[in-house]
């Protein structure tokens, strides 16, 4: 193979990836077989099957028990708005994670004392070990889940105060700004980091994904006067939703 040239399995695998995107072959339309990519294209069965497991880890075909491999209908990307700091009354987790005042949406939560990570002690500037509270939410938009979330609160800001549980109390089901307000703890900056990477097993399997689809992580922290209060992971479907940031100029 010469520089620049692509494997053959790659070759395969993208024109059948151009097929499938200028519809010669439309969702829910059977995949070649394999016999049938190994003729056309004449190639080896070893490629050709390492071209189909191109598709299939890429999202774009699955496989059906007993039946074969399938294009999969592609969704029409939809919008998550994040902005930034939310309105200080009336916030909701939902409009928390969600900024665009079209979206309308319901969520369910769990929340339980923990021990944090490392990871997560980093983030809050505590020790491992140190109890936090972890919530684990799922967000719903018209009855389908979109997005994940996992928070940790340090209970040395929180413990034995009204705000303790988030999803309960006289605040319960208000956002970060306005519970830690209530306590007097003033959040006056948040930061985000987006990445990506394979969804995991049981995000993909709440999310409605298939193995090998592509998550996006927004990692958030929430700061008073410098000191973390509140950090979460928020959890997107790549496929399905892209993250739109509107920030203010100053």
């Amino acid at each position: 193979m010469t520089f620049g040239e692509q494997p053959a399995y790659l070759r395969v695998a993208g024109d059948l990836r151009r097929k499938i995107a200028d519809g010669s072959l439309p969702p829910h339309t059977r995949l070649p077989s394999q016999a049938r990519i190994r003729e056309e294209y004449g190639v080896s069965d070893t490629v050709a099957l390492e071209a189909r497991k191109v598709l299939m880890a890429e999202g774009l075909v699955e496989g059906r028990s007993g039946s074969g491999t399938y294009v999969r209908e592609r969704p029409v990307p939809r919008r998550v708005a994040r902005s930034g700091f939310r309105p200080s009354h009336g916030a909701t987790p939902f409009r928390q994670e969600q900024a665009d005042a079209a979206a309308r949406g319901t969520w369910e939560s769990k929340s339980e004392q923990a021990e944090a990570s490392g990871a997560v002690a980093e983030r809050l500037c505590i020790q491992p070990g140190d109890r936090v509270m972890c919530t684990k939410y799922v967000f719903r938009d018209a009855g389908e889940p979109m997005m994940l979330s996992t928070s940790w609160e340090p209970l040395a800001v929180t413990g034995r105060t009204p705000v303790m549980l988030p999803e309960e109390g006289p605040l319960g089901g208000m956002g970060v700004v306005e519970r830690m307000a209530a306590i007097d703890v003033i959040v006056d900056n948040v930061t985000e980091e987006v990445g990506a990477r394979p969804g995991l097993a049981e995000e993909l399997l709440t999310l409605g994904g298939v193995p090998g689809h592509v998550v996006l992580v927004i990692q958030r922290t929430y700061f008073a006067s410098g000191r973390p209060v509140e950090t979460a992971d928020v959890v997107v479907p790549a496929d399905r939703y892209r993250v739109a940031y509107h920030l203010p100029v100053r």
